[in-house]
Formats: C-alpha cells, sequence, structure tokens
C-alpha cells in the first residue's frame, strides 16, 4: 500500500482560549494535502477560532501532551506559512480599505501588506500572476475598480483571488458564503468546485449545508471547541447526524450530490 501523505495540519490535544474562555478544547485533527473539506458546526462552535488557530492569530496553550504542526513544522515562520496557506476571513474584508484598486489589493499579497507601500513595487511577474488570477476568477474587468464599488460577490472573489495569487498549497475559508444572495453564493460554490477540480486543496469553515459542494471529500463535525464527526459526505450528511449537531429536528434532502436541510 503507498505510504500515508504527511498532513500539512496536524492537531494533538490542542487548547486555545480567547480572552477568559476556552474556545478550543483537546483538539485533535488532521488534515492531507489533496483532500478538500468542510468544518461544519453552528455559531459559537469554535470554527473562526480554529481558522485563527491555523493562521497564527491565535496560539494554543504549550502543554507536553499537546502539538500543533503545519506543514510538518510546530515552530512556524509567518512569511513562508503565507505563502503556504492562502487565508479568506470575514476579519480580512472589514480590515480593507474600500478605496484601493482590485489590482492593488491582490498584488500587495505577495509583500504580505493591505496595499502597497512606496518602497513595494511588483515585478512583471508578480504583475502577470496578479492578471491572471483575476482572469481565472472572471475578475478583470473591475482590475481597477476601487474594492469598495463591488458587489458582495465579487468582493469575496477578489479576496479568493488575493489568497491563490501566489499559488498556495492549501486554500482556507471562513464562511465563505456569508452575507452573499442566491446568485453570488451559486458562483461561489461553481469557483469552489472549479478549483477543486484543478487539483487545489480547498478547506472550508462554514454552518451552511446547502453550500458544501459534491467535490468536499471529507466533512468534519466541530460543535463546542472539539471534533465530534468526521467522515465522507454520505456518512455524516444524514438528517441523524445533522440534527444532533444544530440541537434540532432536521430532514436532509440531496440532489446531484447537494443537500438541502428542511425542519423535521
Amino acid at each position: 500500500m503507498p505510504n500515508k501523505p504527511e498532513p500539512w495540519l496536524d492537531l494533538c490535544n490542542v487548547e486555545a482560549w480567547l480572552g477568559h474562555r476556552p474556545v478550543l478544547k483537546d483538539l485533535s485533527l488532521e488534515l492531507l494535502p489533496r483532500q478538500s473539506a468542510t468544518v461544519l458546526g453552528p455559531n459559537g462552535a469554535g470554527k473562526s477560532s480554529l481558522v485563527k488557530l491555523i493562521d497564527r492569530s491565535l496560539y494554543p496553550i504549550v502543554r507536553p501532551d499537546s502539538h500543533c504542526k503545519l506543514f510538518g513544522s510546530s515552530t512556524v515562520n509567518l512569511w513562508h506559512l503565507r505563502q503556504r496557506l492562502g487565508v479568506v476571513s470575514s476579519e480580512l474584508e472589514q480590515r480593507l480599505d474600500r478605496r484601493i484598486t482590485c489590482h492593488e489589493l491582490v498584488v500587495s499579497s505577495f509583500f504580505g501588506s493591505m496595499r502597497l507601500g512606496r518602497d513595494q513595487v511588483p515585478s512583471s511577474t508578480q504583475r502577470d500572476q496578479t492578471d491572471a488570477v483575476l482572469a481565472q476568477l472572471r475578475l478583470e474587468h473591475v482590475a481597477q475598480r476601487p474594492y469598495g464599488e463591488l458587489s458582495d460577490g465579487q468582493r469575496r472573489r477578489l479576496l479568493i483571488a488575493r489568497a491563490l495569487v501566489h499559488h498556495p498549497e492549501v486554500l482556507l475559508l471562513d464562511e465563505p458564503s456569508r452575507a452573499l444572495d442566491l446568485k453570488a453564493a451559486h458562483q461561489l460554490m461553481a469557483l469552489l468546485r472549479e478549483l477543486i477540480t484543478a487539483g487545489t486543496t480547498v478547506v472550508q469553515v462554514t454552518h451552511r449545508v446547502d453550500t458544501i459542494v459534491p467535490e468536499m471529500q471529507r466533512i468534519l463535525f466541530l460543535n463546542d471547541g472539539r471534533i465530534t464527526g468526521d467522515g465522507c459526505p454520505r456518512e455524516m450528511l444524514t438528517s441523524a447526524r445533522l440534527s444532533e449537531l444544530f440541537d434540532t429536528p432536521l430532514r436532509v434532502v440531496e440532489a446531484q450530490g447537494f443537500h438541502q436541510v428542511l425542519p423535521a
């Protein structure tokens, strides 16, 4: 049998706190390269805290029986991490200057900044990569428009373009369909299907079952800061399992690999 690939994320008995309360508790989890996954859970389950732990804006409690490894190392160089991991989060969206052009927002990702500083001059290769990713996400026509003029759906795709421009190994999305209307949500799901099919490792953190695309290979349940379920979509996205996760009677309707959740 072929050797199991080394996980890009390896958490063992991880505990993390925000202020005076624990948000992740004895969390153990491995995520593998080329294995796209959805972390699903109700509001307040610890989903955004998990994203912060992965992108190192939240640090775990150091304990002898725990470890937190990213790409095989417990010691993380943030600059190197940002080359290997593309992150789209609501916090990033809230910090952006609405006047910045879309092209500058994406190309500034090469420098780890929100906009280009006086001494930050993109190379021709970096500009070409920016043009290419904007075209890939069908945003080339808004490249010179201010970020604040875009629709919610265009903004979300632009942040994905910013995360993808340096060709990371993993794309991590925190509630990517948040505040999107039906058309924009469907466009986002179509984009995720394209990315996964093309070989991008996508990890989505969400509370919405209806935005889980059929290409997702693994579903993990997160509740009260712990992983409470782990398996393939067929095993996990059932009426009984989701009713337990969300603590309310639910009925799941499946069609062409998508799942709709209705009251039982």
